[in-house]
């Protein structure tokens, strides 16, 4: 009679814990967000910070996975701060300043995200926070419209010249929505979708311009929703080298750089294509 022979399988460890570094001036809202954070299984807070120069030693010291990180501080503020911190770490700003030219200037200097308090429940808090970890980008309403502004204003120069050797700001992506808005908190109603799908204007009027094929269309308005290569790959069925082959053709038709450039023309296109459409039917 043969044994039988029982295999065990070895459990999988469990991942790591996301490490946040927050960073505020005002400790009633250190303590709110620490508290919130550490409620999740998955998320711990390694450092709180009570300045710019208190945030980056923490960030130095601990390595976290994400700093959230507050625009205005006494010393050294958190745009000051930025360059030294998405060295280390996704940086997320978490403030009540929503001036277009502190959310522009954010975003130059490498913000992954920019949400503004009073625009987003606890739950989009977490998401965003394990989101930009993965390097999909959140911004809240304000900060979304405030950048769109300066979009409009200046035809998306703000972009030009940005600096190719930042990962973290490549990663900063903008995202079309039905009016197209810039990618925030996804939410069931305004969750990321192929734009030219949802409002073929603006796939078509940005294809045609920059004659991009269906296939370099459709991948353009994945990056444009903030999509990771590996993710384009999946939604399209194809390698994640037939994507990089496809990206270098687009930002070559683009006289793009980066994603964030690209997709600030991609998007300027669409905008101004829907705004003369209005105009010709008389809603302008």
């Amino acid at each position: 009679m043969s044994a039988t022979t029982t295999h065990s399988r070895t459990p999988s460890p469990p991942a790591p814990d996301l490490r946040v570094v927050v960073a505020d001036d005002n400790p009633v809202v250190r303590a709110g967000l620490t508290a919130l954070l550490t409620g999740r299984a998955d998320i711990t807070v390694v450092a709180e910070a009570a300045d710019g120069h208190e945030a980056c030693e923490a960030a130095r010291r601990h390595r976290p996975d994400i700093v959230l990180l507050d625009v205005r501080m006494p010393g050294l503020d958190g745009i000051s701060a930025l360059p030294y911190l998405v060295g280390i770490a996704p940086v997320m700003m978490l403030t009540y300043s929503g001036e277009p030219e502190i959310v522009e200037e954010a975003l130059r200097r490498g913000a992954d995200g920019y949400l503004v308090h009073g625009e987003f429940t606890a739950d989009q808090l977490v998401t965003a926070v394990r989101d930009i970890k993965d390097g999909r980008p959140h911004f809240t309403p304000t900060a979304a419209g405030a950048l769109l502004s300066r979009l409009r204003a200046s035809g998306a120069t703000a972009f030009e010249g940005e600096p190719s050797a930042s990962s973290h700001q490549q990663r900063v992506a903008l995202s079309s929505s039905g009016n197209y808005s810039l990618s925030w908190i996804p939410t069931p109603s305004n969750s990321p979708e192929i734009a030219s799908r949802v409002q073929p204007d603006v796939g078509q009027s940005s294809r045609s311009r920059f004659q991009l094929s269906s296939r370099e269309a459709e991948i353009m308005d994945l990056i444009a929703s903030g999509m990771t290569n590996q993710q384009i790959a999946a939604t399209c069925f194809i390698s994640e080298k037939t994507v990089k082959n496809h990206i270098n053709r687009i930002f070559a038709k683009l006289t793009s750089t980066s994603r964030a450039q690209a997709t600030a023309k991609w998007l300027t296109t669409a905008v101004g294509s829907h705004r003369a459409h209005r105009s010709h039917r008389g809603l302008g």
